[in-house]
Formats: C-alpha cells, sequence, structure tokens
C-alpha cells in the first residue's frame, strides 16, 4: 500500500529578535538565500527593515508561501519607536518581547510549524521594560510552561549539549547533580528520536575533570555521580558512551562514533563546535512543545546597519527549523 502523502507543514515564523541589532536585515539577507524554497515569515515592525527592502505584509501566517516568491512575507508589529542601529531603544523593548509572546501563539496553535528566532539584548529589555528572565530560552521554558529544557548547538559537524550553561567554573560542579544530568540526557535522547529520526541516539558523555578523573587521580565525579546516572540510563536501553576523556572526544574519528555530546559546562561544548563549524552553528532548545532554534550569535551592535553581517547561522537555523517540523510531522502522520 502506497502511504498517503504528507500535508506540507506550516511556515516557519521568525522573531525580529532586537531591532537595533542585525537581526532585521539578516531576515532579508535570508529570505534573498531561501527564497520561496523554504517559506518563513517575520515577525516585526515594517520601519526597522532596510530600506528598499520588498517587504509584503501578510495578514495571516498562511499567505507566506505565495509572498515570499515576491519579498520577504511581514507578519507586522508595531513597535513604540523607530530603531537607530546599533544603539538600544527602550522604548522598543516591550515589543521584542511581545514578538517573542506572538511567535509562540502562532507555532503553538499551529499557524506555524517552527519557532526561529532572532538574538535579543537582554540587559536592553531588562532596562527597557524589567525583563525578568537569564534569557530567551527560559521565557520560552516559562510561556509553554515547561520546567526544564536543554540548550543544544548543532551544525553537520557536531552536536554538543552543555548541562550546565552560563554560571562561573567555580558553580559547576555544585550545580551538576544526578538529577540535572539525568534529565538533561533523557530529553535530549527523546529529541533525537522525534525530530531528528535517529531510531537509537548513540550518545557520548563527557567527564568533568581532566582525563575523566583518571580513575580518581584528578577528580572523584566521575565515580561518585557521572558513572551511576549513566549506568542508570543504559539500563533504561539507551545507548550511552563515558564518562570520556573531553580532550580526546571532538577528533574526526571520534565524532564519527556518536551523535551527540553531552558535556558538563559551557565552554567544554561550546569551543569544539565553534572550532569546527563556527558560522553555521544552530542553537536548539530542546523539551519545548514547539520546536525552537536560533542563529548562534548575538545582536552584534558594532556591525548593525552596515550590510556586512553574515546570514549563514540563521539560515542553517531556518534549515534546521523546517527539517524538524518536517520530521515531527512525519511522526505524526506515522503515528
Amino acid at each position: 500500500m502506497t502511504p498517503a502523502p504528507i500535508a506540507p507543514v506550516a511556515p516557519v515564523a521568525l522573531t525580529c529578535g532586537e531591532p537595533a541589532g542585525v537581526g532585521p536585515e539578516l531576515a532579508v539577507k535570508a529570505w534573498h538565500e531561501l527564497g520561496a524554497d523554504l517559506p518563513f515569515f517575520l515577525i516585526g515592525d515594517p520601519r526597522h527593515l532596510p530600506r528598499d527592502v520588498s517587504a509584503i505584509e501578510i495578514a495571516d501566517p498562511a499567505e507566506a508561501a505565495d509572498a515570499a516568491r515576491h519579498g520577504v512575507p511581514l507578519l507586522a508589529h508595531r513597535f513604540a519607536a523607530p530603531a537607530t542601529a546599533g544603539v538600544a531603544t527602550p522604548a522598543n523593548a516591550q515589543g521584542v518581547i511581545d514578538v517573542i509572546r506572538r511567535g509562540v501563539d502562532l507555532v503553538q496553535s499551529g499557524a506555524a510549524s517552527a519557532l526561529c528566532t532572532g538574538p535579543i539584548h537582554k540587559k536592553a529589555l531588562q532596562d527597557g521594560a524589567g525583563f525578568g528572565f537569564p534569557g530567551h530560552t527560559e521565557f520560552l521554558a516559562h510561556l509553554a510552561g515547561v520546567k526544564q529544557v536543554v540548550m543544544m548547538l548543532a551544525s553537520d559537524q557536531l552536536r554538543v549539549v552543555p548541562v550546565t550553561i552560563h554560571i562561573a567554573i567555580a558553580e559547576v560542579p555544585a550545580m551538576l547533580t544526578a538529577d540535572l544530568l539525568a534529565d538533561n540526557i533523557r530529553i535530549t535522547h527523546a529529541a533525537l528520536r522525534r525530530d531528528f529520526g535517529l531510531e537509537d541516539p548513540r550518545i557520548a558523555v563527557a567527564g568533568l575533570n581532566p582525563h575523566a578523573g583518571e580513575g580518581g587521580a584528578m577528580g572523584i565525579d566521575e565515580i561518585e555521580m557521572i558513572s551511576p546516572v549513566l549506568e542508570q540510563l543504559r539500563h533504561e536501553g539507551l545507548d550511552i558512551a563515558g564518562p570520556m576523556s573531553a580532550d580526546t572526544m571532538f577528533h574526526a574519528r571520534a565524532r564519527a562514533g556518536y551523535d551527540v555530546a553531552i558535556c558538563m559546562y559551557h565552554d567544554q561544548a561550546l569551543i569544539p563546535i565553534k572550532t569546527l563549524d563556527f558560522d553555521r552553528g544552530v542553537n536548539v532548545t530542546l523539551g519545548l512543545p514547539f520546536i525552537r532554534t536560533s542563529p548562534d550569535h548575538g545582536t552584534a551592535f558594532d556591525i548593525a546597519g552596515r550590510g556586512i553581517a553574515q546570514p549563514t547561522s540563521l539560515i542553517e537555523a531556518l534549515k534546521m527549523a523546517e527539517r524538524m517540523a518536517r520530521m515531527r510531522s512525519t511522526e505524526m502522520g506515522a503515528g
């Protein structure tokens, strides 16, 4: 029996992020590259786009695919003020927050298949609107009603997950608990199966200490906490290697042996992927009830408005969001 064709997925929603940064101009560059081949729509203020841009205002995300043949599909969201490249305007902070909320509403309703978020400037949001979250990811988790999410950086070269993220190195051992490690691995495993099509993901786990503690000579975290967690997860049926020495995990031959590397802290994860594939890394939030990707860079105030910002990471983020949406749609169709 021939399987029924899968209906096309809805377009990807792209939030504008900080309008004084590179987000709006990169959205235009991404459209020039992708056109109607990957329909997405930008949520933002038309005044914040570069001049002489062909923007097609749409009233509904369903119009994005047709609009993308002629210009950047734009779901207009009026901000309080114009934007000056490189200088955040406090009056626009609430608009940035509201656009994120609107994007989440659209993806949760099914009007958008996935959410791709432009970079925000956390201090600008705190100063202008009293933003009470450490970052984008925590705000999205709050909107989704999810207690724990996982940050994954992904490219064609490597996928990495830092278990602890934006904390001082001195705080990592106390923050790194058995429950946190186990939850991160389980969430990652489930996402790789559902959204990346890996039936039995191979997971490599780094140790915390040099040489993964070297049998206790350089630390006992691996013996007392990490190894017992990994053994428990193996009993649950997960394919896990480790704890491994982080200094030998990221050469080409080692990378061929796993699908994701679970790392204990921020730089242990991000240094290898940014060294291997700096321009194409994509930030993916796992554990949300919807798909969210983001380019792996900030607002870049220093080059905003100069036309030199590279859209590669945003393009990859949009492509990954669309692939994940199709994978999830396939799974739902099969179910």
